[in-house]
């Protein structure tokens, strides 16, 4: 835990061979982090760019490049699983995730059929299985938590997202025998997206910038917070700056609340270390983040089409990075 006192994790949002037992061995070793995630964009750079995985890939001919993909990311989860093992059994995080193929972010069934079978096959209890918020993948989450599966619910953009989240797995724990561990489930919200994507329209309007992502993401921890769900967090994601308008730990400094997580690429964490913060922060309160969506509105904003646009561009992002990996392995 970075924070005990407020029951903040800091996961690491990278996931590379030669990486897991060098970087992140250190970096679990002297307790920066006590968790990590993937995503299909990750693997995508770390199969096609690194060397790492040459060998096995050259064992894997004859198989099809969805084959190849998952035992290469198998291998990598496990890895990663085991580094974070001692800190799972003593109750301090150690999960890794795992997203299933993007492209079934439509197929309930599918969805459920393949986290099923990846959770089995990398058979490591601390592994939490990466599911898109779409109608489908509710559907998908609540199954899985049913099953003892842990969730981790991704591409997280509005507050109805979040809700429909909550609504799944409140069912999925009612769902539970009492004599069941409760399996553990995140829900991940996006964060710097907003302003990258919204920044330049501010600046016109007269809009202080760098705040929707923060104010959104509050807004949500809110709701997450008062559901009183108690295997349920908030993660922050997409926590990384780009450019150079913003310090390069803001999303981190700025959303350091209490009982939450914040995974972040290496240099956001290298950047957030050396800020020597570890104290929380208290949140962003509800009246003053109304306030601003109100203002949102006055200016012609509307926040009901950013959410179904970023959440169009993240589902995109990820099933073309997932169709490069298999373009490429096809050899």
């Amino acid at each position: 835990m970075y924070i005990e006192e407020s029951n903040f994790s800091l996961w690491c949002d990278f996931v590379e061979r030669d990486f897991l037992q060098t970087g992140l061995k250190e970096l679990i070793d002297t307790n920066i982090v006590n968790g990590a995630t993937s995503n299909p964009a990750i693997f995508k750079n770390a199969f096609l760019t690194s060397p790492a995985y040459k060998e096995d890939i050259s064992k894997l001919k004859g198989k099809s490049p969805k084959e190849i993909y998952e035992t290469l990311a198998i291998k990598d989860i496990q890895i990663a699983a085991d580094l974070l093992r001692t800190s799972y059994d003593s109750g301090d995080d150690g999960f890794i995730s795992i997203e299933v193929d993007p492209a079934l972010c439509d197929d309930a069934n599918a969805t459920i059929e393949e986290g099923k079978r990846l959770f089995a096959t990398i058979n490591r209890p601390n592994v939490m299985i990466k599911i898109p918020a779409t109608k489908a993948g509710y559907q998908a989450m609540q199954e899985l938590l049913t099953s003892g599966i842990n969730v981790n619910a991704t591409l997280i953009f509005s507050p109805q997202q979040a809700k429909n989240c909550l609504k799944a797995f409140q069912q999925a724990n009612a769902n539970l025998d009492n004599k069941q561990k409760l399996p553990q489930a995140v829900i991940s919200i996006f964060v710097s997206r907003f302003d990258r994507k919204m920044d330049s329209v501010f600046k016109q309007k007269n809009i202080q910038t760098g705040l929707l992502g923060i104010y959104n993401a509050t807004r949500i921890y809110h709701d997450i917070i008062n559901s009183k769900l108690p295997n349920v967090r908030t993660l922050f994601a997409s926590t990384g700056v780009k450019g150079d308008d913003l310090p390069k730990a803001y999303y981190m400094t700025e959303l350091l609340y209490e009982n939450s997580i914040n995974t972040a690429p290496l240099d956001t964490i290298d950047a957030f270390i050396q800020t020597k913060i570890k104290e929380s922060k208290t949140p962003v309160e509800i009246t003053k983040i109304d306030q601003f969506f109100d203002d949102l509105k006055d200016n012609d904003i509307n926040l009901e089409k950013i959410y179904d646009e970023l959440l169009t561009e993240g589902l995109s992002a990820f099933k073309e990075a997932f169709k490069e990996i298999l373009n490429t392995l096809k050899g």
